[in-house]
């Protein structure tokens, strides 16, 4: 079959490269605009683009969806199926019934729950031991078309949604050809979705990261986990802000004020929370390096007693 391939991220890669390995043509490949990035502002490919350079693959980055030129050239490709893995925008109908055996979608969990932008962070937040990759006939609401295969992944303790997220591509990957190959061999039935059982996953924003400490000591675990790494979690230590990349749910009970540190020793700090103490394991101050708990004690003094601040002290 002719397939044109939509894809943004890293997390998108694996499914092109799967196609390129199949026995379909990808005709083409649509992927964001080109944006500057970091302090430089330095314009980057996207990753799907980088692929496409290497590989020689036409590229398509409308700044508008329904931009008409941007309709015709996609059009004049001819494609038998749109196969779709994170993008990053929403198809307008005009795409939805541009090919004739309709748009795929890739989604990075197991329908219908975790609908939306962040399946993968989300599933960690919530503390899930089970996750997945659906595949799916794209409808015009979000993410709820008709599921065609789906795989189970399961989420280990100590994933983050970085570690998680490429485990998921690869599988993603793979499903995507095997629904093809279903698709055209007639053999798939199309499964409407339970909305009764539907969940969402927002898109994260830098303001979600803000540690809640009256949330309790697993709450606080998961959720560093499932912003990691982006948006990261992060409180504020005497004014200056520290992402907490790594922490565990302590051993300890506390009657102290959430957020309070509650045991401070030569490589071990612990906070109290909502129900139970965490500890936290490795950390990154403002306009510093990650390093462990060890590591910042080692030239830092921290008192027992100190609370832990969502905002700083100058904005509360």
């Amino acid at each position: 079959m002719r397939i044109v391939f939509m894809g943004t991220p890293d997390f998108a890669v694996p499914s092109l490269e799967a196609l390129l390995k199949s026995e379909h043509q990808v005709v083409g490949v649509v992927t964001q605009p080109d944006r500057p990035k970091g302090r430089g502002q330095e314009v980057v490919f996207s990753p799907v683009k980088v692929v496409c350079q290497r590989e020689g693959i036409p590229v398509l980055q409308p700044l508008k969806m329904k931009d008409p030129a941007f309709l015709d050239a996609l059009r004049r490709w001819t494609p038998d199926v749109i196969a779709v893995t994170a993008y990053g925008r929403i198809l307008p109908p005009a795409i939805l019934t541009l090919p004739p055996r309709g748009c795929i979608n890739v989604h990075g969990s197991l329908l219908p729950k975790y609908r939306g932008a962040g399946p993968i962070q989300w599933a960690v937040i919530r503390g899930e031991q089970q996750t997945g990759i659906t595949t799916m006939f794209m409808a015009e609401g979000m993410d709820t078309g008709d599921m065609l295969l789906q795989e189970t992944v399961e989420i280990r303790a100590d994933d983050t949604a970085g570690t998680l997220a490429p485990r998921l591509a690869e599988v993603g990957g793979r499903l995507l050809v095997e629904t093809l190959r279903r698709l055209e061999a007639g053999t798939l039935t199309p499964q409407p979705q339970d909305d009764a059982q539907a969940t969402m996953a927002p898109l994260l924003k830098k303001e979600d990261g803000v540690v809640d400490w009256t949330l309790s000591a697993m709450e606080i675990a998961n959720r560093v986990r499932g912003l990691s790494p982006w948006p990261g979690a992060y409180t504020h230590v005497n004014g200056e802000r520290w992402v907490l990349w790594r922490v565990a749910v302590g051993l300890e009970t506390s009657g102290a004020v959430p957020g309070t540190v509650t045991k401070v020793s030569k490589d071990r700090v612990e906070v109290a929370t909502g129900d139970g103490t965490i500890q936290l394991i490795e950390i990154q101050p403002s306009n510093s390096r990650r390093m462990t708990m060890a590591q910042y004690l080692a030239g830092h003094r921290l008192a027992e007693g100190l609370k832990l601040q969502a905002i700083p002290l100058s904005q509360s």
